[in-house]
């Protein structure tokens, strides 16, 4: 037989075989039950309920009136005047001789016990949440969550930004590689035209550094300027949730939502080769997500947005620069630092002033109205990030750097200089001498900016082949390849076919309007021949008479 599941199930199979005539004692052998479960089986299908034990007393018993007491005397007293718990567990130590009462004890009772005595005495409300009505297109909740991504083989640590539309629950998302202002205001821009327009009421935030200068009050908040001219431009109404953990709750879709996206798209740990990659996939996460239920909606999220979109004010026609200017001096090692990291720019800019614009994801700087480097930006502080070709009009005059130089293990790193370019620098070196050698290869890395980089590595791929160890050279090689790829040989006809020639003149004619103009008659000419000749004409010899 097989043994019951359950306890109800056990009573059922009690009363159902004493029902069929079996007696207490053959039930109680059948099932290995004593005569008191039989009992308790025949009287109610239900069985009793277990006997909560009584809980277990703590040394810290005999004196929890007392601490109790001691946190109602604080509801009254001064707030920088209140007891602490180490206050608390001295008091006790002291004055009470409480034995065997430790700190972690007191600690965890007045933990528990403080908001209680406040709710009794009618100080502070029960912490309740409070349903809300969201209307289509009127509030939306911003916010930012850390994410560890694999970049390019490192384990770093990234910021996600999110907004999400309160009634519909559409959310955006956007990766950048820190949550400074400028990745604040370019994860707006980029949620917002994915929206299509922007929420005519209130955009809560928390008071993140990038949109608030100072907590003035409750509510009360000193905006950043930067965030208060983007704001106008876009007409967003900015609500501030109140400072710590309380403020949480007031946005907690976003939050929410945040925590969702990370466990059921960044598990396991992506690995991609950059940002860029990363946010390629996230845009596909976020229109997949569209077609997922919140909860217990009827509908997915793309009704309700589709409902709600229409009603969301149009974007501003004009474009907002969500970069930051700098004004930098270039040093003498041809680096400008920004944000406590250094880039790189070419040598003829040092000792000049020039403008740096940081975006979220890279950086620009202009000498005047030109762009002379761009550079991806750096996520950690103190890195360096250099560019090779910056630095090749020092480096012919002062070929012995070149070996030890940090831009070209910048470039080895970043498999700009690859085997082939160490495979021909050798080679000219050893035909040469190092000196001469390493000046040919700076030579060969000029040519770069004129040529593309595949092109170039197959020019000196074919120059090392052909032992030709000149820049000369390898320009020739590389604009051959260049050629090779250029040319493209024409489709094969399916079938011979006999060549149709048009000759020039024909073409002209065949462009020309219709002559209807008749023919000339020659018919007077042919009067002059028949006409005999003058009878002085002397005769020529040879004519017939």
């Amino acid at each position: 037989m097989v043994p019951p599941k359950s306890k109800v199930d056990l009573y059922a199979a009690i009363r159902r075989d004493a029902r069929a005539g079996m007696s207490n004692r053959a039930l109680m052998r059948e099932y290995g039950v004593g005569f008191r479960t039989v009992k308790a089986a025949l009287e109610s299908v239900w069985p009793e309920p277990r006997k909560k034990p009584r809980p277990r007393g703590t040394r810290l018993d005999p004196y929890k009136p007392l601490i109790d007491q001691m946190l109602r005397v604080d509801l009254n007293a001064p707030r920088k005047q209140r007891h602490t718990v180490k206050r608390i567990f001295d008091r006790l130590v002291d004055e009470h001789a409480a034995e065997g009462v430790t700190y972690p004890m007191v600690r965890a009772y007045v933990a528990d016990r403080r908001s209680q005595i406040a709710v009794e005495a009618g100080r502070e409300p029960v912490n309740a949440f409070i349903p809300q009505t969201h209307r289509p297109g009127a509030e939306a909740e911003v916010d930012f969550g850390d994410v560890k991504v694999r970049l390019a083989g490192e384990l770093v640590t990234c910021y996600v930004f999110a907004m999400r539309l309160c009634y519909s629950g559409k959310a955006v998302h956007r990766v950048f590689a820190s949550c400074g202002q400028e990745a604040f205001l370019e994860g707006h821009v980029h949620a917002l035209s994915v929206l299509g327009g922007v929420p005519t009421g209130k955009v809560r935030y928390d008071n993140l550094k990038a949109a608030v200068a100072r907590v003035l009050g409750s509510r009360t908040r000193a905006e950043n300027e930067r965030w208060t001219a983007f704001r106008s431009h876009y007409g967003i109404d900015a609500a501030y949730c109140l400072p710590g953990i309380e403020g949480a709750h007031e946005k907690g879709g976003v939050e929410g939502q945040i925590g969702w996206f990370r466990r059921n798209h960044l598990v396991p740990v992506p690995e991609v080769d950059s940002l860029a990659e990363l946010n390629a996939m996230v845009e596909q996460w976020d229109a997949d997500d569209e077609r997922r239920r919140i909860g217990s909606r009827p509908r997915p999220v793309s009704e309700y947005f589709a409902v709600e979109r229409p009603l969301l004010q149009p974007l501003p026609d004009e474009p907002f620069e969500t970069g930051r200017l700098f004004s930098l001096r270039v040093d003498r090692f041809s680096q400008v630092s920004v944000r406590t990291n250094r880039y790189s720019v070419p040598v003829r800019l040092i000792g000049r002033t020039v403008r740096v614009m940081l975006h979220a994801s890279e950086l620009v700087v202009y000498d005047g109205q030109k762009e002379a480097a761009r550079h991806e930006r750096l996520i950690a502080k103190g890195q360096v990030r250099l560019d090779l070709d910056h630095y090749l009009e020092a480096l012919v005059r002062k070929p012995g750097a070149f070996p030890g130089a940090t831009a070209l293990e910048q470039a080895r790193s970043a498999g700009k200089f690859t085997p082939v370019h160490d495979a021909w620098w050798a080679a000219a070196c050893k035909a040469h001498g190092d000196r001469d050698g390493t000046r040919a290869l700076i030579e060969v890395l000029l040519l770069g900016r004129h040529i593309t980089h595949e092109h170039l590595v197959a020019g000196l791929a074919a120059a090392l082949r052909a032992g030709a160890l000149t820049a000369d050279a390898v320009a020739l090689e590389a604009r051959k390849a260049a050629e090779a790829d250029e040319a493209v040989p024409p489709p094969a006809p399916a079938e011979p076919e006999r060549a149709n020639v048009t000759f020039l003149t024909e073409r002209r004619l065949a462009h020309l309007p219709p002559d209807t103009r008749p023919l000339p008659s020659v018919a007077a000419y042919d009067q002059l021949l028949r006409q005999r000749q003058p009878a002085d004409r002397p005769a020529i010899q040879g004519e017939m008479p």
